[in-house]
Parts: structure tokens; sequence; C-alpha cells
């Protein structure tokens, strides 16, 4: 029987899966950082609101509706919208977690991101998630965009036109690959196909961010339609202790 991975090794794996994903955000860090530059907010100001906020859409969009008074009410609604996937992000991680301690299931909610939702769910078809995996993997995509948003700051407009290089792409690009990680045969196809036409079709129709909540739902049902109902209940893993 091999021996189960040290959580030295399991950190190696979380750094190596999400090294990708850190250089792809590094334009849109730095794209950031020089909007919000333009708007009056400083270094320190990017520093703050990327550590306690951490999610780029909301401070893409924060940024973009940034006045003198800040519009309060209004930003807390499109942040509230744009995160509400995380609820469903985090139900479906919840059972994956329940070997971490309390304090770091609360402290890893904090570095919860697509990204490292998604990673951390593909793993979990071949292993236990570990404690050492989740946050090796999301220290460093936090650690990461603190630094380019800041030198974003610092450096102005220097990525204004993305697209022109090809950055724009970067995000869809890893995010193809991650999906793609989750193929088990014909039975995705009908879950991936409802997600991506409900998402593009609510975006088109609906103002706002609520094709991400459409696309995530219209997933879920089609999941649960094409899952044989006599389709055998996965068995609990056994106990095990996990690393601090």
């Amino acid at each position: 029987m091999l021996a189960p991975p040290s959580p030295s090794s399991d950190a190696r794996a979380g750094l190596a899966d999400v090294l990708p994903a850190t250089l792809a955000v590094i334009p849109f860090a730095l794209l950031l950082g020089g909007q919000a530059a333009q708007k009056g907010l400083s270094a320190l100001d990017m520093l703050a609101m990327s550590s306690i906020v951490f999610a780029g859409g909301s401070q893409f969009l924060a940024v973009g509706l940034w006045t003198d008074p800040a519009p309060w009410a209004a930003l807390a609604l499109a942040a509230f919208l744009i995160n509400l996937r995380h609820v469903l992000m985090g139900a479906s991680l919840a059972r994956k977690l329940d070997r971490f301690p309390a304090w770091q299931r609360f402290a890893g909610a904090h570095l919860m991101t697509d990204e490292t939702w998604a990673l951390a769910e593909r793993r979990a078809l071949d292993r236990p998630l570990t404690p050492a995996y989740w946050f090796a993997a999301g220290a460093l995509l936090f650690v990461n965009w603190q630094i380019w948003t800041v030198l974003g700051v610092l450096l102005g407009g220097l990525v204004a036109e993305p697209e022109r290089y090809g950055f724009d792409f970067a995000f869809p690009a890893v995010f193809i690959a991650l999906a793609l990680g989750f193929w088990k045969g014909w039975r995705t196809g009908p879950v991936i196909a409802a997600s991506a036409l409900t998402a593009v079709a609510v975006h088109a129709l609906v103002p706002g961010a609520w094709y991400v909540i459409a696309g995530a739902l219209a997933g879920i049902a089609a999941a649960v339609l094409t899952t044989p109902a006599d389709a055998p209940a996965p068995a609990p893993a056994p106990a095990e202790e996990t690393a601090p």
C-alpha cells in the first residue's frame, strides 16, 4: 500500500497546478491597477482592496463605478450579484473540506476563487483534498494578485488594451482547460452545454451578472437530469487525519 502524500508534496502540487492561472491574471491585475490609478486610488488603496475583496470581477466593477463619494449601495449590490456563485462553489466544496479543522475552513474561504475552486474540485476526483494543497494554491494566487495590482497602480496604464496582445483570452483559455479536466464521458457533455448556452443567452437578454448564476443552475439541472436514478452513491471516504 502506497504511503499517503506528504504535506510538502501536496503543497508543491498546489503550486504547480495554479501556476498557469497565476500567470494568466497578471495582465488583468496590471489593467485593474492602471484603471484604479486613473480614478485617483493610491497603491495603498489598491493593496487594501485586493487584500480584503480578492475578487477580480468585483474589483473591476468597483473601480469602474468609483466616484467621490462612492455609490456604496450600488457597489454592494453589484458585488453581491457577481459573487453569488461563491455560494454554489462553497456548497460543492463543503464535503471535500470536512477534514479541515474549523479555523482552516474559515481562513481558506477567503482564498476561494474560480481558479482555486476548479483546481480543488479536479484534484478531489482522484484523491482527498488537503490543507497543504488548498493553501499553497490559494496563497500563491493571492500574493501574485496583490503584487501585480499594486504595480499596475504604480506603472499607470501600462496594459491599457490587453486584447491587442491576446491577453484578453488568457482567462477563457485557463477555464476551458480546467473545464475539460472534468470530462468523464458522454454525461459531461450535456452539463457543459447547458451551462454554456444558458449563460450566453442570459448574458444577451438580461443586464447584470445574472448569467453567472443562471449558467451554474442550468449545469446543476443538467447533471441531475442525466444521472441515472439507480446510480450508486459514492462511498464515504475513510476518516484520516490531515496535516494542519
